[in-house]
């Protein structure tokens, strides 16, 4: 039986590095690698594009649309890493687990988006509260949000590399950067297509000094609304929407007690895996929820899903290399 076969553009990148990791030595599958010297080369680029099954874009939004342009086999599908495409018109939207019936349409597609890390996290918490209409579609939803900085790429893994190197021991600290603030983040814009609000959320990421992991915190002041849902109802919504999942878990009603009376909630706890897992923080008392989503931005929140959308679209088993 032939193998299908994979070319990822862009495979020197944090992302497209983190893929082959995963993808390379698996016998199902067939890799194409491009030659250093020709990775700048549109001709050949288009070359391996239009060979092989499945191309996977790991580029910078102009260099993804650039790719796509450079398609011309019927044969070739893209499943593109970038943010270039996550709200385009013909693309589907590859969060396996966002709705009943993605799955499906990510293995019917041609054209598939990876989510990106921070959307992960956000709508794996609010996706279920507005589809089952616990929250209102207008409810002014506010995110804050750390990850580490291989989330920014390489220039951003330059300056942290840079920074570590000018610190003495007298002057070391950690840096802790809120950045966003101009508002209108790019990954605002598909938080606001696939949650169903009916107004975009106001997003606040920062940057912690750390390589890999993220929390991705969503506060519902629920007094503000007639009826609020309590924590229990909220907690039931979101386990039924994931339940049976395996990559998309929902720590028990107990453990987030636990957490809340004292015990920190590690940022980096799920690195290396392809898992978010969201955590419920309730007040009754005080009409007050706090969701937590936690996973590796480089996992579940880039390669990770990455490799599972490619699984799929390949009608292979989801887990595998995961």
């Amino acid at each position: 039986m032939t193998k299908p076969k994979i070319f990822i553009d862009g495979e020197s990148g944090t992302t497209g590095l983190q893929i082959h990791s995963r993808l390379n030595g698996r016998d199902d599958i067939e890799l194409v690698s491009i030659e250093t010297s020709k990775r700048r080369d549109a001709t050949e680029r288009a070359k391996l594009i239009n060979a092989v099954d499945i191309a996977i874009l790991c580029l910078p939004d102009d260099g993804a649309r650039e790719a796509v342009s450079l398609v011309s086999s019927l044969g070739v599908k893209i499943l593109d890493a970038s943010s270039a495409h996550r709200t385009a018109k013909g693309w589907v939207y590859g969060f396996p687990e966002l709705n009943p019936g993605q799955r499906q349409k990510i293995a019917n597609a041609r054209f598939v988006s990876n989510p990106g890390c921070y959307p992960t996290g956000f709508l794996a918490c609010v996706r279920p509260l507005i589809a089952k209409e616990l929250l209102p579609s207008n409810f002014p939803i506010t995110i804050n949000a750390v990850s580490g900085y291989s989330g920014g790429g390489k220039n951003l893994i330059q300056k942290y590399d840079s920074f570590h190197e000018q610190q003495t021991t007298a002057t070391s600290l950690y840096p802790y950067g809120v950045y966003g603030l101009q508002f209108g983040h790019k990954h605002v814009k598909e938080m606001h297509e696939y949650s169903g609000l009916a107004s975009p959320p106001l997003f606040v990421p920062a940057v912690g000094d750390f390589e890999q992991g993220m929390l991705v915190q969503v506060p519902l002041p629920l007094w503000t609304l007639e009826h609020p849902p309590s924590g229990k109802v909220i907690y039931d919504a979101i386990a039924d929407h994931f339940q049976g999942e395996k990559f998309v878990q929902v720590a028990p009603l107990a453990d987030a007690t636990l957490l809340r009376d004292g015990t920190f909630l590690d940022v980096m706890a799920l690195n290396g895996t392809n898992i978010v897992q969201v955590f419920v923080f309730a007040n009754d008392n005080t009409k007050e929820v706090l969701l937590v989503a936690q996973l590796d931005n480089l996992g579940k929140g880039a390669s990770g899903a990455a490799v599972q959308n490619l699984n799929i679209m390949l009608g292979f088993p989801e887990e595998l290399g995961l």
